[in-house]
């Protein structure tokens, strides 16, 4: 365990400082769930399109995969407590942390395993790729997913170990997830046909 612990620090290292001033300000951004609002209402909105009257379901499932997903990462993360880097003795000093909007250096809470930000972002995008099973959409959502999972390393708060336990869960979660709305999705159809 150590061994896997020394290399997640030293993949950390070098990944949080590949760092440059003129990214700060768009890894911040990434990082926060409000930028992505308008995303998440144009994927809602064909989800919504494709299902029709019955778009109830798609938005329970996605309501439902969400909280599972953020309480589950929420439930090993206050279980294992896994110090983030940037409250890790041994190299707290050696990460590259971002300031606040409010000016303080951003350090995240206490824990960090496993990365809730991951853990959503791959249970969205299994979800929306295997909703619409379409090749390009996939590529974007994936890309979205690695991205917003990148910036909490560039952040200084996620060591890769966290963003992978995240993956895990998030994914596990999307795909059940979309198999559950697609199952109640044709029992209701059938029922009304």
């Amino acid at each position: 365990m150590e061994f896997l612990q020394s290399i997640d620090q030293k993949l950390f290292l070098f990944l949080n400082g590949l760092h440059c001033s003129a990214l700060d300000g768009f890894m911040w951004q990434v990082s926060t769930k409000t930028l992505w609002i308008p995303f998440y209402a144009v994927l809602i909105f064909f989800m919504v399109w494709k299902r029709k009257k019955y778009w109830w379901i798609t938005i329970l499932s996605i309501a439902l995969m969400i909280l599972l997903s953020d309480q589950g990462a929420d439930l090993v993360k206050n279980t294992v407590h896994r110090p983030r880097p940037t409250h890790t003795p041994a190299i707290e000093n050696m990460v590259h942390v971002l300031k606040a909007p409010d000016g303080r250096e951003y350090r995240g809470g206490s824990y960090g395993f496993v990365s809730s930000h991951a853990s959503n972002c791959f249970a969205v995008a299994f979800f929306v790729s295997l909703f619409f099973a379409r090749r390009w959409l996939t590529i974007v959502m994936f890309c979205w997913a690695v991205l917003v999972c990148y910036s909490r390393i560039y952040l200084g708060v996620h060591y890769p170990g966290d963003i992978l336990g995240g993956v895990i869960i998030g994914s596990a979660v999307g795909i059940g997830m979309f198999y559950l709305e697609r199952f109640v999705y044709r029992k209701i159809q059938a029922r009304k046909s």
